[in-house]
């Protein structure tokens, strides 16, 4: 069974890497991680050290306001006199532990959910899909702005509205994947062998809707970071001194003309690790789907 599943990632890498796009955005998305966990290192438990001992620190308002960028600034400087650079670098903390995050607590609630419900049909999957239905009834940035509001503006919080709102795009896949594998010989075989549901869905159904809830994981983490930005935006999201990068496009949208850079670098920010997490799951999509291997190439 191990030797199995190795050739199966094998297989899958190999259909992953020959797309050349996937391989970028791969990289766009391990770099911004990369840099999203030292910054979480260096505030947690380095006191700033790190990134003041190698640039500035995102907090401390040291210099001229409204600096453009320049050789000792790249990004320019805000209005109140903080580097610009630093901030982007900071803002990746949060918007990768939100992406991860999120879509975790969405996948482990929807996922299983959506098994069940797949696999039991009848009331079961009645009951569930119609509380999904409720959900998607609610627009997923309104929804998580209510939420927000109603538990509290702080990362936790965040992170708990957008996996709430996150968890009908699993419990969906989920489902239908659920029923297609629900017919195959193997399940059938196991309930010939006496097996009990539990063990079924556990070990025969739900391993088998991995793939695609891996390529849904991939894509909502891109909406994770955009819906953050977007509370943060609104100033629903974390709170200052904390910077994160939809924070900071608010901060410099009354500035457009004479300081742009304020809000358009993390604005590209933005824009580069979400299209790096679609990338990723086109490329994701592609290579777990037999049907598709062969016939797209980026």
């Amino acid at each position: 069974m191990s030797t199995e599943r190795s050739t199966g990632v094998a297989r899958t890498w190999r259909g992953f890497r020959s797309h050349k796009l996937a391989v970028a955005g791969l990289v766009v998305v391990s770099v911004v991680t990369v840099v999203g966990i030292l910054a979480y290192v260096d505030d947690a438990y380095l006191g700033n050290e790190l990134i003041t001992t190698l640039h500035y620190s995102p907090f401390e308002p040291k210099f001229m306001p409204l600096q453009g960028p320049s050789l000792a600034h790249p990004f320019g400087t805000d209005t109140l006199g903080r580097d610009v650079f630093s901030r982007t670098l900071y803002g990746a903390k949060v918007s990768v532990q939100v992406a991860l995050t999120a879509v975790i607590v969405a996948a482990v609630i929807g996922s299983p959910l959506g098994v069940v419900a797949g696999y039991a049909g009848g009331y079961v999957e009645t009951v569930v899909m119609r509380l999904v239905d409720v959900l998607l009834g609610f627009p997923a940035l309104v929804l998580a702005i209510g939420l927000v509001a109603a538990l509290g503006f702080n990362l936790t919080n965040v992170i708990i509205a957008l996996g709430i709102v996150y968890v009908p795009q699993f419990a969906r896949i989920a489902r239908s994947t659920a029923l297609s594998v629900s017919n195959e010989e193997y399940v059938d075989a196991a309930r010939g062998m006496g097996y009990s549901t539990p063990h079924i869905v556990l070990r025969e159904v739900l391993p088998n809707c991995v793939s695609p809830l891996l390529v849904q994981a991939s894509l909502l983490m891109a909406f994770a970071i955009i819906a953050e930005a977007s509370l943060s935006f609104l100033g629903l999201g974390v709170q200052p001194p904390t910077p994160t990068w939809g924070q900071m496009v608010s901060t410099g949208s009354g500035y457009l003309t004479t300081a742009p850079w304020i809000s358009m670098f993390p604005g590209a920010a933005i824009f580069v690790t979400v299209l790096g997490f679609n990338l990723v799951g086109d490329g994701l999509r592609d290579a777990l789907d037999p049907r598709e291997s062969g016939e797209r190439r980026f």
